[in-house]
């Protein structure tokens, strides 16, 4: 299974661009980080299409996407861990995950997602986020390994 992690934003490096790095160096997938970015447009309606169309462009075809969104479901590591799980078993061969902008996503790319995924009820930086992300795909992956990084 490859794992996509389609942004908006580009991590210019820094603390949380290295913590992001330092998980996907764990994980067994490989992982490829795909960052879009848009200049200047008016209109927050206009930018979040804009924003979608870019990201739609990352996403390989036919991937499974999971979308981080506020409004998404607030799994526990161990039910992710289930998640990606089944995924692997019924042979996925990418997923994706989209983080949207300040602006966040459309109602259509939500629409289409697999998942809609939320970190919690708290707001994030997207470049934290996306650390947060990296840390619980490495969690998932050693609760299906069996491994003792994760404890009850």
């Amino acid at each position: 299974m490859r794992i996509h992690v389609v942004a908006v934003g580009r991590a210019r490096g820094g603390p949380t661009a290295a913590l992001f790095q330092e998980y996907v160096r764990r994980l067994p997938w490989p992982v490829t980080l795909h960052e879009v970015e848009l200049r200047a447009v008016g209109g927050a309606g206009r930018r979040s299409e804009r924003e979608e169309a870019l990201l739609r462009e990352r996403i390989p075809p036919r991937a499974t996407v999971v979308v981080l969104d506020p409004r998404g479901k607030a799994l526990s590591s161990e039910a992710l861990a289930e998640r990606l799980g089944r995924w692997r078993d019924d042979g996925v061969a990418d997923l994706a995950f989209v983080l949207g902008g300040a602006d966040g996503l459309t109602d259509a790319m939500r629409a289409d997602a697999a998942l809609l995924l939320s970190l919690g009820a708290m707001t994030w930086p997207h470049l934290l986020a996306r650390a947060m992300l990296a840390e619980q795909l490495f969690r998932a992956h050693t609760i299906l390994s069996g491994h003792p990084y994760h404890r009850d």
